[in-house]
């Protein structure tokens, strides 16, 4: 079985995600898969076949959409998913139509979770990578908590704050920061959710939590 949950609202997508996974046996095995972890001989031997120490398991996707690479590969074998006798989760952001409609075609339980066109106020992403470019704290915790007031997703957060980074590192901008400090950060905040994730940590906290301690 395949199950969707997808959409810009984060908080009611992951609460409502949350409940569903905590629902499952918990003898059962579940496997993290994201973008960058992604290995296709181990999702086809998922499908495909028992495991070693499990009969049944689920297989979590985080964000694997985001890679045009991983996109072609996963609906090419939604159908297979769909009839193995493990359970495919999904955790995306927003997704197009047609992807949709592929999952609609698997058969899929789709879950989507939209904000309202009136909550959906713009927020200046490039106020975050000031704030941490000046190393400054305080309002760097202060953008973010807006940012996430207003829905912003953390992937694009963190995708922002990671090109900083690397900017910096290219300009050779070491009055902050050195080097040492900005692929450092670089490297941790391309993982925080993954890891979040697996350790069944909340993602909001092991996000706010990162950026309170990065320097």
């Amino acid at each position: 079985m395949i199950y969707l949950f997808a959409g810009d609202d984060t908080k009611k997508k992951l609460s409502t995600y949350e409940k569903f996974i905590n629902s499952f046996d918990k003898k059962m095995g579940v496997f993290s898969i994201n973008k960058n972890n992604f290995d296709p001989l181990q999702v086809e031997s998922l499908y495909s076949g028992d495991g070693l120490f499990f009969s049944k398991c689920a297989v979590v996707f985080s964000n694997v959409f985001e890679s045009e690479d991983l996109e072609d590969f996963v609906l090419d074998k939604l159908d297979f998913m769909c009839e193995s006798k493990n359970e495919f989760i999904f955790l995306e952001g927003k997704l197009n139509k047609l992807i949709i409609d592929d999952f609609k075609k698997a058969r899929a339980e789709i879950n989507i979770f939209e904000l309202p066109k009136e909550k959906k106020e713009k927020f200046n992403n490039f106020l975050l990578a000031d704030a941490f470019g000046n190393r400054d704290k305080l309002n760097l915790w202060i953008y973010f908590r807006q940012a996430m007031d207003k829905g912003v997703g953390m992937e694009e957060l963190i995708g922002i704050l990671f090109w900083k980074a690397k900017d910096m590192i290219l300009k050779k901008n070491f009055s902050k920061f050195s080097e040492t400090e900005l692929k450092d950060f670089a490297s941790k905040i391309s993982y925080l959710l993954p890891e979040a994730r697996k350790d069944a940590r909340d993602d909001e906290s092991a996000f706010e939590q990162f950026l309170l301690e990065a320097f």
